[in-house]
C-alpha cells in the first residue's frame, strides 16, 4: 500500500505543476491581436 500511496502523491504533484503552468500561461501571456485577411477565389462564391 505505501507504494500505491507514493505513486498517487507523485501523480498529484505532477498534475499540480501542470495546472500551475497552464494558469501562469493563461494569466501572463498576452496574444498578439492582428487583423487576418483571407482571399477567397471568385469560383468559390455562390452565384445567383
Amino acid at each position: 500500500m505505501p507504494t500505491l500511496f507514493r505513486f498517487l502523491v507523485v501523480i498529484a504533484i505532477l498534475a499540480g505543476l501542470g495546472l500551475a503552468a497552464v494558469f501562469v500561461l493563461a494569466t501572463f501571456v498576452q496574444p498578439d491581436i492582428r487583423e487576418i485577411t483571407v482571399p477567397i477565389p471568385a469560383n468559390r462564391l455562390p452565384s445567383k
